[in-house]
This record gives structure tokens, C-alpha cells and sequence, in this order.
């Protein structure tokens, strides 16, 4: 089913006429046909080859948003090496850790970074570099060891000559982000890469129609596998926004040049658009699906985008690394009924809510932890069987997430196992606290931990980043709460902050805020 695994169902579309289709672009500036990245990947995978990789090495990607990153990406895995794709946004220890722990040999890296690395890459298993310059004043940097991009793009462009990997063979190590400890390497084989891509082919309907705008970095899941993959794999065309600077103007404007069909946007991202004030002037109108995951979209924006773009499906999503395709997605025309719903399973997906204690499946309307099964769950981690045992049971993820399916079947994800508050034998989910606040005009997100209690062992406190102009105290805000929810479940402390922690993913740092509050909770000391 899956002959020639990655490379061979991407350029299925290499051929004939569909050769000088576009495949991928940079924005408005760059564009490659599906002809170029086959022949760009070609000498990458030959260049990869006379530096020495071979099949199972380890090559890293520290690379921005480029058309550069789908050839490496392809090279590598064409050869049967496994790509290591590192978040740019990590400092050096945290760059220094996923390299070591990979056995990484081979680092793949805009100059850009040069510096963030060199402090620590003699201290990795990395015996080589390879420095690609794109963009003389981005990307300038110096590196001992490296060499420059011509040492790949140089290489041959005829077929690699080795063998095609095989189904079951690694092809990708992605790591997960760490909230609650280390970073655990996610590792992919080639086989459920191409089910990731099918999966959401199959529910999305992309063709050769589809132009697919990217928003996030491509070392993320969001930006590269979901999505992105699938609209390569049916023929279509993917665009790509930069890695930073990121505007709504500019999404705008790659959003019409290219006539873009779909787009995956974060919700904050879809705030600021629909509060651009250029909203009501300009149109987009061959885009027919928005896509955002990562939190409920808030109930206005949905409101606003039906208003001004009604020619749009607005869609959400749930995934995780380890969990493969997108989990599951919300139907459109369920969204009123279900606004903080992530929806239902994908194709060939399976869900069920189980009781973290006993490992039993739970009935409809109980509160579990939620496990997911389809052919793209990953179902290792890299070189940690303890891990690998603890998360993956008899094909089945565990996402960590606390969740509730309905009747009819829709999910709603109530918070994380590890940050389930257990107060005076009540379980609380900070994301049911969450939930109400965002309804608050006034609140533009918020964070909810569990605190020491002397008399209930924790207690909820809500760190709340208000909107700008906003003004609320801790009393307008617990009284707001009083209303909607049960007076156990209320926050009894609420903090206001500029911001709040994240980690290089953008993942609320939660441990950091029970740190810098456990002391609200606490009795007086003298």
C-alpha cells in the first residue's frame, strides 16, 4: 500500500502535466513546482549521502519556514535517515538535550542560529553541520564544522541510489514539549506518516483544487503534517508564511495572491483578524475553510467570521504529537450546539474515555482521561520503553487530557490529568474554569491552577491577562464565576498578569504559575 512510502506518494504528482503545478510556496515570494521539488530533494538525499548519512542516522533540522525544509525533509527520509525536527525557538541546553538524546550526527541549520548552537554543539553527538544561507542578512553566521548549502543543493539530481524505505522503517523524531518534565522524542515510521496525511485527506477532500495557506513553524505538527501534508499528497498546493513576523495584514495579502482555499490559524491569530480594522474592506474570496486548534475558538469570533465571511466553514480541531492526524474536528453546523466542543473522531480514529486508576473504559457523560487509536499514532518514544509502556496500550494513546463525550458523541477536553484539582474530595478541571472566563469580555485568556488549602488541600486560583483597557478585580471576576458555576469550583485567589509562562511550543507553563503561587494558599508563618 504504501510503495515508496513518503517521497514516492508526494511525487506521484511529478508527472506529466502535473509537473509544472505548483507544490510549494514561500508567501508571494517563492514558488516551487512539484518538477523542482523533486529534482531540490534529488541532490539533497544525493548530498546527504556523500557526507556519510545513512539508513537510521539521525539528522537535525534546526531550520525556518522554507522551501529548503520540505527537500531536507524528503531527502532525509528518502534515504532512510531519520529527521529530527528541533523547535528554533529553544535556547541552547534545551537544543543541546534533544540533540544528545537523538544520537543526532548530522545538524541541518540557518546561519540565523549559528549562534544560539555553537556555545553547546561540541558537547552533542553532531560531528557535522551543514550551514544554509538564504538570506545574507538573516542568516548570517559562522560555525566550526559546517559546511555551506551548496555541499547539498550541489548534489546530483538523479534517483538516490538506494533502496526505499519500508513501512514500519523511522523516517521523523519530533519532540513533544515538555510541560511537565523532560521532552520525550515522538518517534514516526513512514507508514503512519502517509496514514497522518490520508486520514485528513480523506475527512478534508483536498485535490488538486486545494491551496493550503500555513501559518505556524514547520516544526510543528500544526505546521508541516496537518494540513500541509495531506493537501501534497492529493495533488494540491501549500503555502507557507514566514516563521516570524507574522501579521494579519500579510496573511491577508498571501491569502488572495495565491487564492488560497484553506488556512490553519491559532486562535489568537483569528482575534486579531477579526479585529483588524481594515476587516470590512477587504475580502478574501476564494477561501472557503478555516482551521484552528490548540483552545476552543471564543463564541464572538465565531459569530463575526459567519458575519463577514459567510462563504467560510469554520472548523476545530484536537490532536497531540503522539496521538497522529488530528484526532478529531468539529462539524460547523454542530458548532452552535457544541461551542467548546473539539468535536468528533476523524476517519479511522477511535476515542473512549478511560478511568486513569483502573484502565477501564467509562460510559457516555463520564469524566476520563481520553484515549485515541488510529494508524498514525506514533506508539514509541526514542529510546524510553519505560515511557513508550506508560502512554501507549495495545495500540492506544494516552493523551493525558481529561475529557467528556457526550451522548451523540462530541469531546469536550476539561484539563490535563496533572493538573486536575482535588479539593475537599471534589475533582475540579481548571479547563471548566477557563471555559467561563473566556466568555468575559474583559478577559483575553487566562490560566487556572490548583493552590495549597489548609482546610480543602487545594483550591483553585485564576491568573487572568485582561483585555487591553480592561479593569476587573479579584472580587468583579470571583462574583462573574459565582454565577456560572458551582461555588466549589470558583476561583478563591485571582491574580492579574501581563502575560502569561510559555514554553518554546507557546504551551502554558502551569507548573511555573503553581510555583509562583503556592504561597497564596499557605497559612501565615510568624
Amino acid at each position: 500500500m504504501f510503495t515508496g512510502i513518503i517521497t514516492r506518494n508526494v511525487f506521484q504528482q511529478a508527472r506529466g502535466d502535473a509537473a509544472q503545478a505548483p507544490a510549494i510556496s514561500l508567501e508571494t515570494d517563492r514558488t516551487w513546482t512539484y518538477a523542482e521539488l523533486a529534482e531540490q530533494t534529488n541532490r539533497y538525499a544525493n548530498g546527504l549521502l556523500a557526507r556519510g548519512v545513512a539508513p537510521g542516522d539521525r539528522v537535525g533540522m534546526l531550520l525556518t519556514n522554507s522551501l529548503e525544509y520540505w527537500a531536507v525533509y524528503l531527502a532525509i527520509t528518502r534515504i532512510g535517515a531519520i529527521a529530527v525536527r528541533l523547535n528554533w525557538r529553544l535556547t541552547a541546553d534545551e537544543l543541546r538535550y534533544a540533540l544528545t538524546d537523538s544520537g543526532t550526527s548530522l545538524l541541518c541549520l540557518h546561519g540565523r542560529f549559528a549562534e544560539t548552537i555553537a556555545p553547546v554543539l561540541a558537547q552533542t553527538p553532531v560531528r557535522e553541520s551543514v550551514l544554509f544561507v538564504l538570506d545574507p542578512e538573516t542568516d548570517a553566521g559562522t560555525l566550526d564544522g559546517a559546511h555551506p548549502q551548496e555541499i547539498l543543493s550541489g548534489g546530483d539530481p538523479g534517483e538516490p541510489p538506494v533502496a526505499d524505505p519500508v513501512e514500519t522503517d523511522p523516517c521523523m523524531i519530533m519532540y513533544t514539549s515538555g510541560t511537565t518534565g523532560y521532552p520525550k522524542g515522538a518517534l514516526w515510521t513512514h507508514g503512519q506518516t502517509v496514514w497522518f496525511g490520508a486520514i485528513q485527506a480523506l475527512y478534508w477532500r483536498y485535490d488538486e483544487r486545494s491551496t493550503h495557506l500555513g501559518t505556524t513553524p514547520m516544526f510543528h505538527v500544526s505546521g508541516f503534517e496537518d494540513c500541509v501534508l495531506p493537501v501534497l499528497l492529493s495533488g494540491g498546493h501549500v503555502v507557507h508564511m514566514r516563521s516570524t513576523g507574522l501579521t494579519v495584514d500579510r496573511i491577508v495579502e498571501v491569502l488572495r495572491h495565491h487564492r488560497c482555499t484553506d488556512v490553519f490559524l491559532l486562535p489568537a491569530t483569528i482575534y486579531q483578524w477579526m479585529s483588524w480594522s481594515e476587516l470590512d474592506r477587504i475580502d478574501v474570496p476564494d477561501l472557503r475553510r478555516v482551521v484552528t486548534g490548540g483552545s476552543p475558538i471564543l463564541g464572538w469570533a465565531v459569530d463575526r467570521i459567519r458575519g463577514r465571511f459567510p462563504q467560510v466553514r469554520m472548523e476545530q480541531v484536537y490532536g497531540l504529537t503522539e496521538g497522529g492526524a488530528m484526532s478529531t474536528a468539529m462539524d460547523p453546523e454542530r458548532l452552535d450546539e457544541h461551542r467548546t466542543s473539539v468535536g468528533r473522531p476523524l476517519p479511522l480514529t477511535e476515542i473512549k474515555i478511560v478511568d486513569p486508576a483502573t484502565l477501564e473504559a467509562l460510559p457516555p457523560e463520564s469524566d476520563g482521561e481520553l484515549w485515541t487509536r488510529s494508524p498514525s499514532v506514533c506508539g514509541v518514544y526514542w529510546e524510553k520503553p519505560e515511557a513508550t509502556a506508560e502512554t501507549f496500550v495495545d495500540g492506544w494513546c494516552r493523551t493525558g487530557d481529561l475529557a467528556r463525550i457526550t451522548a451523540d458523541g462530541f469531546i469536550y477536553i476539561i484539563g490535563r490529568t496533572k493538573d486536575m484539582i482535588l479539593s475537599g474530595g471534589e475533582n475540579i478541571y481548571p479547563a471548566e474554569i477557563e471555559n467561563v472566563l473566556a466568555d468575559h469580555p474583559d478577559i483575553q485568556e487566562s490560566a487556572v491552577i490548583g493552590v495549597p488549602d489548609p482546610k480543602w488541600d487545594e483550591t483553585p486560583c485564576a491568573a487572568v491577562v485582561l483585555s487591553p483597557g480592561a479593569s476587573l478585580t479579584e472580587d468583579d471576576v470571583i462574583a462573574y464565576c459565582r454565577e456560572r458555576i458551582a461555588g466549589y469550583k470558583r476561583p478563591r485567589y485571582v491574580v492579574f498578569v501581563d502575560e502569561l509562562p510559555r514554553n518554546a511550543s507557546g504551551k502554558i507553563l502551569k507548573r511555573s504559575l503553581r510555583d509562583e503561587y503556592a504561597h497564596l494558599g499557605s497559612p501565615p508563618t510568624g
